[in-house]
């Protein structure tokens, strides 16, 4: 499976980017993953930023599922079915304002990692262990423990 996940900025927080890189490493039997960073827009109203930052993703992908905090909740067993039996698919993950409307009407899905508020740094990385657990979940192992 070919997984992109495109995202606005860089991870500064170095704990963070720790964990990102365990998840890529659990994956490298799973799946061929590639991050793709845009450019996070600081020093602009909140609106211009995502409307330039959307720009930018939308330069990068055209089907994608999206991960919104006000997308609809599903399980990691739901999710794991999201991914099954796909050769392929992008995910999107905004900056700290959220994306544009452009690209929330773009996304085939728009799924929630939490109804809670994330960092978007940590958004990252609870995404990463959440497409781990789905291929394990595919793959008939274990999820809970």
């Amino acid at each position: 499976m070919k997984i992109r996940i495109i995202w606005v900025g860089k991870t500064k927080e170095r704990y963070i980017a720790e964990g990102i890189a365990k998840y890529l490493r659990l994956l490298r039997p799973f799946a061929s993953v590639d991050i793709v960073e845009t450019k996070e827009q600081k020093g602009k109203a909140s609106d211009v930023a995502i409307r330039k930052e959307g720009e930018g993703i939308l330069r990068k992908t055209s089907s994608y599922i999206l991960f919104d905090e006000r997308g609809r909740e599903v399980s990691s067993v739901e999710f794991a079915s999201i991914l099954k039996d796909r050769a392929q698919v992008d995910f999107v993950l905004g900056g700290a304002y959220g994306v544009s409307d452009d690209v929330k009407n773009a996304a085939s899905d728009i799924v929630a990692l939490s109804r809670m508020t994330l960092t978007h740094e940590m958004a990252r990385l609870l995404l990463l262990e959440q497409i781990y657990r789905a291929m394990t979940i595919n793959r008939g192992g274990g999820y809970h423990h």
